[in-house]
C-alpha cells in the first residue's frame, strides 16, 4: 500500500514539473517576441533619427497631426515596413510638443498564437 502511495505522489510530482515546463516554454516564446518587436523598433527609430528633418520617411502624410500617433493600420498609418511576421508603422505629428520638431511614433505589430500583439516608441526630432 505505501508503494501504491509513494507512486501516486511521484506521478502528481511529476504532472506538476511538466506543466511548468510547459508553461515556461510559452513564456519564453512570448518574451522573445516582445525582445524581437523592441528591438525591431528602436533600430527603425534610429534609423529615423539619422534622416535629414525634410527626409519624405519624417512627413505625416495623412494630416492627421497627434491623433494618428498610436494608429497601426496600413489604413491610418504614415508610413509601413515589413519584416517577416513583423509589421513597422510609424506615424509622424508635426510640432506637437515644441514649435520645429517632429514627433515620431514606431509600432511594431505581430500575431503570436492568434492574439495580435504590439510594442510602441515614441522619439522627438528637432529642426537643428
Amino acid at each position: 500500500m505505501e508503494v501504491i502511495f509513494a507512486i501516486c505522489l511521484l506521478t502528481i510530482g511529476i504532472l506538476a514539473v511538466g506543466s511548468m515546463q510547459v508553461s515556461s516554454i510559452w513564456g519564453n516564446a512570448t518574451a522573445g517576441g516582445l525582445t524581437e518587436g523592441t528591438s525591431l523598433a528602436a533600430d527603425q527609430v534610429e534609423k529615423l533619427m539619422a534622416l535629414p528633418y525634410g527626409h519624405a520617411d519624417l512627413a505625416d502624410t495623412d494630416g492627421d497631426g497627434s491623433g494618428g500617433l498610436s494608429d497601426a493600420t496600413e489604413a491610418t498609418a504614415d508610413h509601413q515596413v515589413n519584416e517577416g511576421r513583423y509589421t513597422l508603422y510609424w506615424n509622424v505629428a508635426d510640432n506637437l510638443v515644441i514649435d520645429n520638431t517632429k514627433t515620431i511614433t514606431v509600432i511594431v505589430s505581430w500575431t503570436d498564437r492568434g492574439v495580435q500583439k504590439a510594442v510602441s516608441l515614441q522619439h522627438i526630432v528637432p529642426n537643428i
